[in-house]
């Protein structure tokens, strides 16, 4: 997660945040994004991880879920413009649920309209 307004990365980590889900910030460059910790890596993380919003290059998206994979995590989520064949096939024979190219905070805003919008 960034810790710069203007990426989506920031944007999205807050839109969930304020819906209610606990937001774990990963970033090895960063200490703190807004007064809260953030992790050097997966690992760090002193919670389970329901969910691993990946924002980065897809060529990094198959280390990612082996990230995941390592840490118990349910589900991996490559938001718009970060799918990778190998990596969708290492999260599915791992058991991890896997959505690529799709945006979390459009598809939670779709899905969940009334809840959302009041």
């Amino acid at each position: 997660m960034s810790d710069d307004p203007m990426y989506a990365s920031y944007e999205v980590g807050k839109y969930l945040a304020q819906v209610g889900y606990t937001v774990y910030p990963v970033n090895p460059t960063i200490e703190e994004i807004d007064g809260e910790r953030t992790y050097p890596s997966l690992a760090d993380v002193p919670e389970p991880i329901d969910i691993v919003d990946v924002f980065r290059k897809p060529m990094y998206l198959a280390g990612i879920v082996d990230e995941a994979i390592a840490v118990g995590a349910k589900t991996v989520w490559g938001q718009e413009n970060v799918h990778d064949d190998e990596a969708v096939r290492k999260a599915l024979d791992a058991g991890l649920n896997i959505a690529t190219n799709l945006c979390i905070r459009s598809e939670h805003r779709r899905l969940f309209r009334n809840m959302v919008e009041g």
